[in-house]
């Protein structure tokens, strides 16, 4: 699927959004994407990516419930990231590359389930122990504010960013992967003298970050807007 636009609510007048990314890893991942993509098989399909991609982000969340037994269950989480990562990431570039492009349907299709599979990842979280439930719905509240502006803005703008300054879903994914790898050494932090939970810290640093980026944008794109369609 290909998440190139946002409907106009006009089928004569559709056009798709720009594309922006800013992340550090956008340009090797770009080209890495498009490596894959041309070598992919014939029998592969966007649909079957984004499904993989869905599928391996709920399987994320349920490893992350399953190690409050067994640390060990964030090793299957970590694999889990990088089947959502492939996944997620590599359906719009097959479709860019097989001339398959359906931007309305891949645009709504492929943000619906990041919503759905965001959840289970931070319930997943929530049930394991690592990190506290207020914790976990803060991040969530904030990711989905974020989501919301982004998607509102890439209606009224025409600009779909796919990061936020350096950050996209691709180094989200790699902290994880670090921050797993942590916990497999002790689940806590020290911060101030203070003993907490290593992704309690974390979580309330990315929450903080992602409500200051929401509040931000929306600044910049409500005068934005404003320029573009001044009271007469």
């Amino acid at each position: 699927m290909n998440p190139d636009a946002a409907t106009t609510g006009n089928e004569g007048a559709f056009q798709p959004a720009r594309r922006v990314n800013q992340a550090l890893t956008a340009q090797i991942e770009k080209r890495a994407l498009q490596w894959m993509a041309e070598r992919a098989p014939a029998w592969l399909t966007s649909d079957q990516l984004t499904l993989l991609g869905f599928s391996a982000q709920v399987g994320a969340g349920i490893c992350y419930a399953l190690s409050r037994y067994n640390r060990y269950a964030l090793l299957l989480v970590i694999l889990c990231l990088c089947l959502n990562w492939l996944g997620d990431s590599m359906d719009g570039t097959l479709a860019r590359v097989r001339r398959q492009q359906r931007p309305r349907y891949g645009f709504y299709v492929d943000h619906m389930v990041d919503i759905f599979g965001s959840v289970a990842l931070m319930c997943g979280l929530g049930f394991s122990g690592f990190l506290h439930w207020p914790t976990a719905i803060a991040v969530m509240v904030a990711f989905l504010l974020l989501s919301s502006e982004s998607y509102l803005a890439t209606y009224t703008l025409s600009c779909f960013e796919l990061s936020q300054g350096i950050f996209g879903p691709t180094e989200i994914r790699i902290l994880l992967i670090i921050g797993n790898l942590a916990l497999l050494r002790s689940p806590y932090s020290t911060l101030f003298g203070h003993k907490m939970l290593l992704f309690d810290l974390a979580g309330t640093i990315a929450a903080a970050c992602m409500f200051a980026m929401a509040v931000l944008v929306t600044v910049r794109h409500r005068a934005e807007l404003y320029r573009r369609e001044p009271l007469p």
